[in-house]
């Protein structure tokens, strides 16, 4: 399926057109859980995680077979504001490593059978500052939805979304308060490891983007385009499309549920096919998380991005799908049910 969308309003039309849950499914699955050979209940999430995934792929026993890791990397502009402990620079170098398999992605999307995928954002061409006005313009931020759109393989299961960014943290952190108000101070966190001086200027960063960007309070897309990077444009791109396509989706750590939230903001209900992997160490991922009701699977303090928490996650959704597919009923196993 190819993006058909040209404006960002386009983008948005054809999302609000997305199809939803299959209502049959999901009841057949409810159903079959209700039958299998452990007390209700006792399998906790798992069950709520099968069932909800069953819905998605339109069968009351699914199989998750094909997961997919998807990389996306963006340089940004606002760096120049010094609100990194590292050069972009890095971002180019970490594509290297992930292409040459010796990143954590790589080993835990190695370990659940998923397929990666790197995309480097003209990397050569950072977004401009934001603090000076909008960080893409409308051509920009649409070339980087395309590209998130097209690297979903629509014979995936499931789709987990990482990003690289030197000072994306500080573009996250930006479209939070452009989306749920606040101060600068409330989003902002270390990203890479700012000491508090890098902090408070990150902060201030933060509210003069807004500042300069007036057009992006209260407006997901708008927000998404003047405060956001490449990456977390095509994060999105690949996000609406894997809804399209109906395969659900682990949502990353902040840097991700930011991109998302952005979906989220545009078009009511369009993250209903995504789960939170993990929350992070970066102090506002939990807030976040609360504004796009999201309850994360996983909490083991990790704040490396590259999609690592929701990758690990991916374990739980596997787990999920086969004890609901692979065990037997009461009547199966011919065991009394009480």
């Amino acid at each position: 399926m190819t993006a058909s969308f040209s404006s960002l309003a386009e983008f948005s039309a054809l999302i609000h057109q997305a199809p939803s849950i299959d209502d049959q499914a999901l009841e057949a699955a409810r159903e079959r859980n209700g039958q299998l050979t452990k007390p209700p209940g006792a399998l906790g999430r798992l069950e709520d995680m099968a069932i909800w995934y069953a819905g998605w792929r339109g069968t009351p026993k699914p199989q998750l077979k094909a997961p997919q890791v998807v990389i996306f990397a963006g340089n940004h502009g606002v760096t120049a504001q010094g609100i990194s402990a590292f050069p972009a620079e890095v971002t180019e170098q970490m594509v290297l490593n992930f292409k040459s398999g010796g990143a954590a992605i790589n080993q835990l999307s190695s370990c659940f059978g998923a397929r990666l995928d790197v995309h480097a954002l003209q990397l050569d061409k950072p977004t401009a500052d934001f603090t000076q006005g909008p960080a893409m313009s409308e051509e920009e931020c649409i070339d980087a939805l395309k590209t998130g759109w097209a690297a979903v393989d629509e014979a995936s299961d499931l789709l987990v979304t990482g990003e690289m960014g030197i000072g994306n943290t500080t573009s996250a952190a930006a479209i939070a308060l452009a989306l749920y108000g606040g101060t600068g101070a409330d989003w902002a966190g270390r990203g890479t490891g700012v000491d508090d001086a890098g902090l408070s200027r990150k902060a201030k960063v933060i509210e003069a983007g807004l500042g300069a960007n007036p057009q992006a309070s209260g407006n997901g897309l708008e927000a998404l385009r003047c405060l956001g990077g490449r990456e977390l444009a095509a994060m999105v791109g690949a996000i609406a499309h894997a809804r399209m396509q109906k395969i659900p989706v682990i949502l990353d750590g902040f840097i991700c549920s930011a991109a998302a939230a952005a979906l989220d903001h545009a078009v009511p209900g369009a993250l209903d096919h995504a789960v939170a992997g993990h929350v992070s160490a970066e102090g506002a991922h939990k807030a976040i998380l609360e504004q796009i009701g999201k309850k994360p699977l996983l909490s083991m303090e990790m704040r490396l991005g590259e999609g690592s928490g929701a990758a690990l996650a991916i374990s739980m959704l596997q787990a999920a799908v086969a004890c609901h597919t692979g065990m037997a009923t009461f009547a199966e196993a011919g065991v009394s049910d009480g």
